[in-house]
């Protein structure tokens, strides 16, 4: 982990440890109504793209299709939704989430479509190793 990074308390709330890349930390949204990934570049204060160096954000991009492609691969969307919006949690993260034609949201946002929920303990347990084990 880069010398004075820390993820944001809400993001750390919110998600559960899947892997770490070479720039960014994966994450999983506790969130069952969506497989959701959220990459987090370990650097300290940033809060855009932008503010990433240019290997650095072609390193990003790279992360995001690799994250992506491991959702491809395991829940065969029929849509993957990535955005680097950070309205309510400023530091940089990057979300990758797997969309399907009749989700709670769909064709929306997923973004306060529906009630919070968190997985079930087993649940959560057997997606983690299993992300673990498609990006190992």
């Amino acid at each position: 982990m880069a010398a004075g990074f820390a993820l944001h308390p809400q993001l750390a709330a919110d998600t559960v440890p899947v892997a770490d890349f070479a720039l960014s930390t994966v994450l999983l949204m506790d969130e069952p109504a969506w497989p959701w990934l959220v990459l987090v570049p370990r650097r300290e204060s940033l809060r855009e793209i932008i503010d990433l160096a240019a290997p650095e954000r072609a390193l990003l991009i790279e992360e995001i299709a690799r994250a992506s492609t491991v959702l491809q691969s395991l829940f065969a969307p029929d849509k993957l939704n990535v955005g680097a919006l950070g309205n309510m949690v400023p530091q940089l993260h990057v979300h990758v989430i797997a969309r399907n034609i009749g989700d709670p949201a769909w064709p929306s946002p997923v973004w306060g479509a529906k009630a919070r929920e968190r997985y079930q303990p087993a649940d959560l347990q057997d997606l983690v190793r299993r992300l673990r084990g498609a990006f190992a």
